[in-house]
């Protein structure tokens, strides 16, 4: 028994340390893109939200959630994969990777919805600092207004990892017979760049539909200044 919560708690430790750092290193050092892509998105117009401008406004908001969320994901992704894996024959792997993602997205939301909110807000309005948006923000929409957006950046998350971590999956494994070994971990990385790539074209809508209801109280904000 003791031996079995050990093997258990080694099999969150791992996911939950590695998706924490892999989390956070991608968000940081992709945070200017983030923020391009951001005010590109705004009804507001790109030059109207900043244009290049303080392209590290929203920082400290996306540092401060980026390793729960990601750690929050990759347990949970780890978790469910392992347990559908056991139950699906070896033909129907990618169903486990999908619904594992799936999950993983959901309970990820769950801890990156507050804190995408609020860097969102302070990438399109660099006047104001996240701690004021995080104040302005329960003063006028309540605990409530944190989750602003929340269904809609599941149901974004959702169909890109339906698309990026089966991919994914599927480029290592491929990668992995054609060279007679298992891939390095640069070479994952490559097949994870381009499973993402085709996932983010595909959910290009639906991510514009995001940010555009997190960003929809900002006059609101501004006029309560």
């Amino acid at each position: 028994m003791a031996k079995e919560q050990r093997d258990l708690f080694v099999q969150l430790l791992v996911p939950l340390l590695a998706g924490g750092i892999a989390g956070t290193t991608v968000d940081m050092v992709m945070f200017p893109v983030d923020t391009i892509k951001t005010r590109l998105q705004s009804s507001r117009g790109f030059w109207a939200s900043g244009g290049f401008r303080r392209i590290y406004a929203g920082i400290i908001p996306a540092a401060a959630g980026s390793a729960p969320s990601a750690a929050t994901f990759f347990c949970t992704y780890e978790l469910v994969k392992a347990s559908v894996g056991t139950l699906l024959p070896p033909e129907y792997a990618s169903l486990a990777h999908m619904m594992a993602a799936s999950f993983g997205e959901v309970m990820s939301c769950l801890v990156r919805v507050p804190f995408e909110l609020v860097k969102q807000r302070a990438q399109v309005n660099t006047g104001l600092r996240p701690r004021d948006i995080l104040r302005r923000t329960l003063q006028s929409e309540g605990v409530r207004g944190l989750y602003r957006g929340y269904f809609f950046t599941v149901a974004r998350e959702v169909p890109f990892s339906f698309i990026q971590y089966p991919l994914w999956e599927y480029f290592k494994g491929l990668w992995g017979s054609v060279q007679g070994s298992p891939v390095e971990p640069f070479q994952s990385a490559i097949c994870g760049a381009l499973a993402g790539g085709c996932a983010a074209a595909v959910t290009t809508p639906l991510d514009v539909a995001k940010t555009r209801i997190m960003l929809a109280m900002v006059s609101c904000v501004e006029r309560r200044q």
